[in-house]
Order: C-alpha cells, then sequence, then structure tokens
C-alpha cells in the first residue's frame, strides 16, 4: 500500500514534540524524518523531497509560515501537503496558514484519530492528482506514446486497491487496473464495455447525478461505503473514494475502491463479542437489555405482555470448588443448551454474569405462560449432566416479573425478578416465585437496614450490654456475657436478632466482631480497676471471623492493649462456625487455649454436635440451647437430650451452661441434674454496664435449694376443677404428706421439676392434656413415680390400655372409697423407693393393691 512507503518530514524546534508524533504515527507503518528548524527543512526537502510535511508554527528563525511559502513557491516543491501544528487559537493565524500554502491545521495538544485520518486523506488526495497529471499527459499522447501508457497501466495494476477510470460523456470505463479486475471477477474488456451502474450501487442517473454534483463542486473528493455486484453476482463490501478531474474539456471520474470484506467481517466479530457471553455464546448483559428495551417499546404498541424470569443455578458454587472450574464451565454451556430447548424461537435467554441467566418472553397468558416456562426449566434440569467422566445433578431457583403488571423498565424487571430468584432460594430452592409488591417492600426495608448498620459502626451506635451467668452450687455470679445491642437513632436500642444475621451476610460482622472484641476488654479492665474487680466476661465470635480475619493475633493483642489476664475472657462459637474450617480453626483456638483464653460451644444440641469433633477442639464448657430448656419440665424429648448433654459434658470434664432459664421449675429440674450454670431471666436480663456492675457489688445469688429430707413422702394432686381438687386435699391432710396442687398438666409439670413427687394423683378428663396423655409423658421423665388415676367416666377399655402401656399404674372411678383411696396411697408410698435413695421402687417389692 501506498501509506506504507510514504515519506513524512516532521519540523519542530522542540525533541519531544518530534518524539510524540513520531509515536503517534508509528503504528501506521509511515517512514519519518526530522528537521529542528526551518532551515533544516527547506535542506531537507532538498535532499529528498517527502510525501507529507507536519510543520510547527512557532520556530525561532525560518517560522512555519515562511518554511511554507517557500516550499509552495517552488515547482519542484509546491505539490507536497503541508499540516501545520499549532496552539494558537485565533482565526487569523489560521488565515495566515492557508495564505502561506498549508493545505490543513492540528491543534496541540494533537489528538491521534485526527493526525492519522488528515494525514491519510492528504496523501490520497496528492495519490490522485499525480494520477490525475500522469493521466492527462497519456490522454493528450496516447496515440503517439503507446509505451508510456503502458507504465501508467503498469503503475495502476502495481496498486493494492482498484482503480477505475469513468468517461463522464460517455458513461463508460476508459481505464481499470489488474486489481479491479480480479477484485470483480471481469477481464479489462469486459469492463471497459460496460459502465459503473453495471455493478451495481446504484442507477445510471444517479451515478450521473452524483458526478455532476463532483464537478459542480470543481473537483472535490469523496468518500464512502457501498456494495458492489461481481461478474458472477455475489457482493463485496468496499470503500469508494471517488475524485472528478478534468482531462481538456471534458471530466475524468478517478474511483479507488479498496475491498473492506476483511474489515467488516472483523468489526461484525468485535460487535459479536462486545454483545454476547463468551463461554455459552448466549446475548451477554449489554445486548438483554437492550433486546428488553426494544421488547417493551413493541409490547407498549401492541398491549403484549412481557415476562422476565431470572434463572440462578442451586449450589453452583459447590461444582466449581469440588470438580474445577473446567467441569463448572462446562456445566454452564450445557444448561445454557437446555435452557434455550425451553423457549420459542421468538423468546431471548442470556447470561448475565457467573451461572445467572435471563429470559425474555413475549406471553399473551401472562403469569400462567411464564409458569409453564418455569416448570419446564425445572423438569429439564432433572435429568442429570455427564461432565468430565462426573455425573452432576443441579437444580435452579426462578424468579419471575410480568410488564406491565410489575414494572415498565428492563432494569426495574431485572431488579424486581433478581429479587423474586432470592425468594424461590428461601422456599428451598428448585423452584420459582412471582415477583409481589411486599418482595419490594422487604428488599427495601433490608437495604435501608443494610446502610444504616453501615453507618452504625462509624457513628458509634453499637452498644454491650451484660448478661450474668450463675453458679448452681453456691448461687453466685460466675461471669458475664456480652451482647450486642444497636442504639439506632430514632428506633432506640434495637435486639441483635433484627440486625445479626444482615451482618453475616454482608461480612460486617467481622468488623463489628472487632469492635466487640476490643470493647469486651477495655471493658474488664475498668472493673479491674474499680470496687467491682475481676469478672469472668464472654463474647460471642463469629465463624466469618475464623475465615477472614486473625481471630487469634487479634484477640491477643485487645488482651495485652488492656492489660487484661487472659482467663478472664471467654470466646463462644456455635457449632455450625466450628465446622466452617476445622483445621483453620483448630489452630487458632489451640493458640488461644495456650494463652488461657477460654473456649465455649454456644446453642449446644442445634448443630453438628459430633462427639468425634467435640474431642478435637479445645473447650471448657457447652451452653444448652435455650430450644432445650424452655420445654425441660415438660417435653420428655428435651429433658432427655439436656440431661444427655450434661452427662457428656460432665464426662468430657466441660463445665454446662443452660441458656434461656426463666422459670422456677427449670432451675429445679437442672438443679436436680447437676447442671453447673444457668443464664436467664429467671436470675437477670442483660444489663448496660453500669447497672451489671451494681448486681456485682450487691452481691446478688440465687437462693438456695430447698434441703432434701428423705423421710418426706410427697403426694401431687392435679386436678382442673378447684372442688375436686379441695376435696382430695381436705382427704389427705391427716396423712403426714407433703402435698403440691395443680390445675393442668403444665402446672404439674412445673411441680414435679420443683418437687421430687413420689405419687401422683391425676383425674382424666383435663382440657388440653388428659391425664392418661400427662402420665404417659410423666413416666418417660419420672419413671420412679406411681402414677394414678381418677375417672369419672365408664371408659373402661382406654384406662387399661394406659395401664398396659405403663403410662399408669391404677385408676379409680369417681365417686370413690375415701378410706381404700387414702390406703391405697399409703401403699404407694410404701412400695415407693424414698425420695433421696434407697428402698424397693415401685417395680420391687409387693405390688399394689387392686383398684375399687
Amino acid at each position: 500500500m501506498h501509506a506504507t512507503a510514504a515519506t513524512i518530514l516532521i519540523v519542530d524546534d522542540e525533541a519531544k514534540n518530534r518524539k510524540l508524533l513520531d509515536l503517534l504515527l508509528r503504528p501506521t507503518g509511515y517512514r519519518t524524518e526530522y528537521a529542528a528548524s526551518g532551515e533544516e527543512a527547506l535542506a531537507a526537502v532538498r535532499r529528498s523531497a517527502p510525501d507529507l510535511i507536519l510543520l510547527d508554527v512557532m520556530m525561532p528563525g525560518l517560522d512555519g509560515y515562511q518554511v511554507a511559502s517557500r516550499l509552495k513557491s517552488q515547482a519542484a516543491t509546491a505539490r507536497i501537503p503541508i499540516i501545520m501544528l499549532t496552539a494558537l487559537t485565533e482565526r487569523g493565524a489560521r488565515l495566515a496558514g492557508l495564505d502561506a500554502g498549508a493545505e490543513e491545521f492540528l491543534s496541540k495538544p494533537v489528538d491521534r484519530a485526527e493526525l492519522w485520518l488528515r494525514v491519510r486523506n492528504l496523501l490520497r488526495l496528492k495519490a490522485y492528482g499525480d494520477l490525475q497529471q500522469h493521466s492527462a499527459a497519456l490522454q493528450r499522447q496516447v496515440s503517439a506514446r503507446t509505451a508510456d501508457l503502458q507504465r501508467f497501466r503498469t503503475a495502476m495494476d502495481a496498486t493494492a486497491d482498484a482503480i477505475l477510470l469513468i468517461d463522464r460523456a460517455s458513461m463508460r470505463f476508459v481505464e481499470v487496473n489488474a486489481t479491479s479486475c480480479s477484485m470483480l471477477g471481469y477481464s479489462r474488456a469486459e469492463l471497459l464495455a460496460v459502465g459503473p451502474e453495471a455493478l451495481g450501487g446504484g442507477t445510471r442517473a444517479q451515478y450521473e447525478g452524483a458526478y455532476d454534483a463532483m464537478i459542480a463542486g470543481r473537483g472535490g473528493a469523496e468518500l464512502y461505503e457501498t456494495e458492489l455486484r461481481r461478474k458472477d453476482g455475489s457482493l463485496v463490501q468496499v470503500e469508494v473514494h471517488r475524485q472528478a478531474l478534468r482531462s481538456g474539456a471534458d471530466w475524468i471520474i478517478v474511483g479507488v475502491v479498496r475491498d473492506i470484506t476483511e474489515r467488516k467481517l472483523a468489526q461484525q466479530r468485535l460487535h459479536h463479542q462486545a454483545h454476547h457471553d463468551a463461554l455459552t455464546g448466549l446475548p451477554n448483559r449489554t445486548l438483554f437489555y437492550d433486546t428488553l428495551k426494544k421488547t417493551l417499546a413493541l409490547a407498549g404498541e401492541h398491549g403484549w405482555q412481557v415476562a422476565v424470569l431470572f434463572v440462578d443455578l442451586d449450589h453452583f458454587k459447590n461444582v466449581n470448588d469440588t470438580l474445577g472450574h473446567l467441569v463448572g464451565d462446562e456445566l454452564l454451556v450445557r444448561f445454557s443448551e437446555r435452557l434455550v430447548q425451553c423457549v420459542r424461537l421468538r423468546d431471548t435467554v442470556g447470561r448475565l454474569g457467573g451461572d445467572e441467566f435471563a429470559l425474555i418472553l413475549v406471553t399473551p397468558e401472562g403469569q400462567q405462560g411464564a409458569a409453564q416456562v418455569a416448570n419446564k426449566i425445572l423438569a429439564a434440569l432433572r435429568a442429570p449432566f455427564e461432565l468430565r467422566g462426573h455425573t452432576v445433578n443441579v437444580s435452579a431457583s426462578i424468579g419471575i416479573t410480568i410488564h406491565p403488571d410489575d414494572a415498565d423498565t428492563p432494569d426495574e424487571l431485572i431488579k424486581y425478578a433478581d429479587t423474586a430468584m432470592y425468594q424461590a432460594k428461601h422456599a428451598g430452592r428448585d423452584t420459582y416465585r412471582f415477583f409481589t409488591a411486599q418482595m419490594n417492600a422487604a428488599v427495601l426495608a433490608r437495604l435501608e437496614l443494610e446502610t444504616a448498620l453501615r453507618a452504625a459502626l462509624e457513628n458509634g451506635e453499637f452498644v454491650l450490654h451484660y448478661q450474668p451467668k450463675a453458679r448452681l452450687g453456691d448461687g453466685r455470679v460466675a461471669g458475664l456475657e456480652a451482647l450486642l445491642r444497636w442504639q439506632r437513632p430514632g428506633h432506640g436500642l434495637v435486639a441483635p436478632g433484627e440486625f445479626i444475621a444482615l451482618l453475616e451476610e454482608t461480612g460486617l460482622i467481622v468488623r463489628v466482631g472487632s469492635w466487640v472484641i476490643a470493647t469486651a476488654c477495655r471493658q474488664i479492665r475498668r472493673w479491674l480497676d474499680s470496687p467491682v474487680g475481676a469478672v469472668a466476661l464472654s463474647i460471642n465470635v463469629s465463624g466469618r471471623q475464623f475465615v477472614e480475619g486473625a481471630l487469634d493475633a487479634e484477640v491477643l493483642a485487645a488482651l495485652v492493649e488492656n492489660a487484661v489476664p487472659a482467663e478472664l475472657l471467654e470466646l463462644e462459637l456455635t457449632e455450625t462456625s466450628l465446622m466452617a474450617n476445622t483445621a483453620r480453626t483448630i489452630d487458632c483456638l489451640r493458640n488461644l487455649k495456650r494463652q488461657h483464653v477460654k473456649i465455649s460451644i454456644d446453642d449446644f444440641g442445634t448443630g453438628y454436635s459430633s462427639l468425634a469433633y467435640l474431642r478435637r477442639f479445645p473447650i471448657d464448657t457447652l451452653k444448652i440451647d435455650i430450644a432445650f430448656i424452655r420445654d425441660v419440665t415438660s417435653n420428655p424429648d428435651a429433658a432427655a437430650i439436656v440431661r444427655a448433654i450434661i452427662s457428656m459434658a460432665h464426662s468430657l470434664n466441660l463445665n454446662v451452661v443452660a441458656e434461656g432459664v426463666e422459670t422456677p421449675a427449670q432451675l429445679s429440674y437442672l438443679r436436680r441434674h447437676h447442671c453447673d450454670q444457668i443464664q436467664g431471666y429467671y436470675f437477670s436480663r442483660p444489663l448496660d454496664a453500669e447497672r451489671v456492675g451494681e448486681l456485682l457489688l450487691q452481691g446478688r445469688r440465687l437462693a438456695p435449694p430447698e434441703p432434701c429430707d428423705e423421710r418426706r413422702q410427697t403426694l401431687l394432686i392435679v386436678d382442673d376443677d378447684p372442688l375436686m381438687l379441695g376435696m382430695l386435699v381436705e382427704l389427705f391432710k391427716d396423712d403426714g404428706y407433703h402435698v403440691e396442687t395443680a390445675r393442668s398438666g403444665a402446672e404439674g409439670f412445673d411441680a414435679l421439676a420443683r418437687h421430687e413427687a413420689q405419687v401422683i394423683l391425676c383425674d382424666q378428663c383435663m382440657p388440653t392434656l388428659d391425664g392418661a396423655a400427662f402420665l404417659d409423658q410423666v413416666k418417660a421423665m419420672y419413671p420412679d413415680t406411681v402414677r394414678i388415676v381418677l375417672s369419672g367416666n365408664a371408659d373402661l377399655a382406654s384406662m387399661m390400655a394406659a395401664v398396659n402401656s405403663g403410662a399408669v399404674d391404677r385408676f379409680y372411678t369417681k365417686p370413690w372409697d375415701g378410706a381404700l383411696l387414702r390406703d391405697n396411697i399409703r401403699q404407694a408410698f410404701r412400695h415407693h423407693r424414698p425420695p433421696c435413695g434407697g428402698g424397693p421402687g415401685p417395680h420391687g417389692g409387693d405390688a399394689l393393691p387392686e383398684a375399687a
């Protein structure tokens, strides 16, 4: 190409400017020469004329205007194009340059694209001017100078572009080069026999009009893109540069044609890459949004309903983490193929990023049509994927929003579909959900809460409250647990249940956890420096603090900074957080344990509860979750779990703390089964630092338990009828028993937790929980009791069933024989093991007498 051989002379007195222009021109392939002054420039031109000159205006000695004027005044150099470079913006400066003969101006700093275009265009014009001179000379001498014409043709044939000369008068080609023939598939003779309209791109009349316009403009050049038709009928993409040149009294149209097929293909490839996902070939986010925008515009015109489905693979990260990214990528490709098969040709499927896909459905059925497609997608995923020797089963969660019901803009529709997709995730995955306004309100509320939480740490809105833990042995305070609270402006004190989960999701829990560690250690130091003295304090630690932070270093640094003995600090972790990164967690905890920091497992029993894992961790304490303590006096399963945890912990030399103790019955039950400590509202609610300090100074403690009297015989009477209850109490008042009463099964469980009753006398007909059902649970929790039912109905079969199952030892019908009932109760106590141990049990020794 001509451009690669062209020589450009750069004239500037500043070396950095010459270097910059050289760097800008280097990618184009031009050859550059330099001159540092006007005098050097003129000398360089005399030695070898360049094809174009870049000329600075302001130079010492001869300035740019003078250099241009001298060059344009000499015939040998007048046709060299000059582009003047100047930082001057005044109109007068440009006029002076034009007057000196410069063809173009460029302002400093020079724009690279503008520089390339102006240089290219001027070089083309020079080439075409040279061509005009040769053509005119040859036309005048064509009959006498055949050799010169042949040289001209040879020069034309050597060019990479097609060159076609058209006579305006005849509208026929008068000369073409070899490139024209090869590009268009014609011979030279065939082209010379036709005119430009034979190549397409316009009719003869259109060409004539265009040529006349160029001639009227005195030979102005134009550049445009079009398609020309080859001899075989195929089309070729070309760029045409044409110019009208005078040849004597006639006009010749010179057309320079460049094949731009490869350029167009490259542009198409770039356009496709910019708008399609490289992995799956589906429309990417940009094209998907654009398509949705156009679809919504058409929907508005035609009254269509448009559904947007947001599809996210469930647990896709697990595939990447376990099988590798190559398998993950192949899964995405195969999934996209199944997705496309679930929709019609007119629908759009796009990949928005990662494992997130989206669909645009034009559906007259609205929600019903969208639901059908969603079910089709879920069904398509039922079959497993075979990926590189692995069988992979996946599901998807889908969120759906409908235009115009839910939103009108692409952003809102996709955002709402995304929100609905997360609702599908929360519903258990492998399902779909339609967007509702309530979802949007929830999302906005969550966003507002997240924003407020991010500001809370910066604004110092978090505070710590402290809940005491009491020892059951002596009733004294054994330590405190630091609990996070949020003093949110305009909302008051916010409990952790309303924001802790969001702190975990957003990762803010790591920063907040660091604040808790530092604040807790400072508070221990304050108590050490006050009359309160040494107080053991436990703080909750998130699993993310192990994964994302240096927890052990952070804790030890806070202890050192505040001069706090390590044994006064205890870290509470959940079972789930222990399992998050087992090896790293164990190393961290062992490091802390070596420094005498104590470790406890919070909410024990609700997570993994694996003894194999439990033995690997350096644990001091287990905290029984409140869910078991809440029902410990009435639910046999909860009671069994609590007893098992206490027994297991003690066998491992671990302390046990019961959380959420709120009633005397719960306290008594835990005392009876040797729990070490309790924590809950029964002893104290969480308090701020000042009030908990007062509690500690007061020496508050639990009331001591009632002493165990081995001789005391306790009879529990349960009846919902106050009259019957009073009559039974009156019946046994002279028999020396300690009588406890309850008017329901719930009250009966509380009484059994607080007092060890050996014999229970219970009415059968009670609301909520009848006597047999109550005693069946009592059997599981207090198997050594003697359980007797008083029944006012004649349902002998149900009573016998209760006796046969072991829930009831005896039953009596109302009205009862007082003397016989008193005698049988005496016999029951005689056959029961003494309350504090010793003596025969109900199943050892003599049998109870028969019921009346």
